[in-house]
Order: C-alpha cells, then sequence, then structure tokens
C-alpha cells in the first residue's frame, strides 16, 4: 500500500481497499483492452475518422482524405492501426478498399463519441 503524507483520514477501511483491489483484479483484461481502444481514439485524426464511419457507414481513403484535407498516406497509416485493433474491417470493390466500423465496436464507439456529433 503507498503511502502519502498529504492525506490523513481516522480509519483505513481494508475491506473496502480489498474489495476495490478484487473488483480490478477482475476486470482487468476487459480493461487492458480498453485502454488500448483509448490509446487508438486519443489521435485526433483517428478520432474523426471513427467518428465519420459511424455517421457514413463507409468511406475509402480518397474520401476520408478529402473530408479532412489530409494525404492519402497518413490517412491509410491511421486506418491500418484502427483496422489492426479490430476497430475497422475492410473491403475492395476492383481498386478501391473501403472502411466500415466493425459491427461488433459499432456499440462500444458510439457511447465513446456519442457527445461528439451530437447524439446523432
Amino acid at each position: 500500500m503507498t503511502k502519502f503524507t498529504a492525506c490523513k483520514r481516522a480509519s483505513v477501511d481494508t475491506l473496502m481497499i480489498e474489495s476495490a483491489q478484487d473488483m480490478l483484479e477482475a476486470v482487468e483484461i476487459e480493461l487492458a483492452e480498453k485502454v488500448k481502444l483509448f490509446a487508438l481514439l486519443g489521435n485526433e485524426v483517428r478520432l474523426k475518422t471513427v467518428l465519420l464511419l459511424l455517421n457514413v457507414e463507409r468511406l475509402c481513403v480518397c474520401d476520408i482524405a478529402d473530408i479532412l484535407k489530409m494525404n492519402q498516406s497518413p490517412i491509410s497509416q491511421h486506418l491500418r492501426k484502427l483496422r489492426d485493433a479490430g476497430i475497422l474491417e475492410n473491403t475492395r470493390e476492383g481498386m478501391t478498399i473501403y472502411y466500415a466500423v466493425a459491427n461488433e465496436k459499432r456499440t462500444l464507439l458510439l457511447s465513446i463519441v456519442k457527445g461528439a456529433n451530437n447524439d446523432r
């Protein structure tokens, strides 16, 4: 247990502390996955891309680059990271690759970015 000189309490609630530690241990794997997700979405370009794809359903690199007024190369790198993390999936139609939010991540992502798109 860490001791802080600035914290003063009359007594230690060891039962509460142990209960909280047990709760964190029980969700450790789930938390690790969410930490990775938040780290990915902590980048403005990736967050905007996910927000776009939650609202537009599918876009190609060219579309995203035009919307964000960026070059295709950095957009492609961000898309790869999101795809590798299982947040996005892609389909090829001829020479064009379209990206969409993975169905199993849609609800979670919507809850994270809910306020960013005015509750649409």
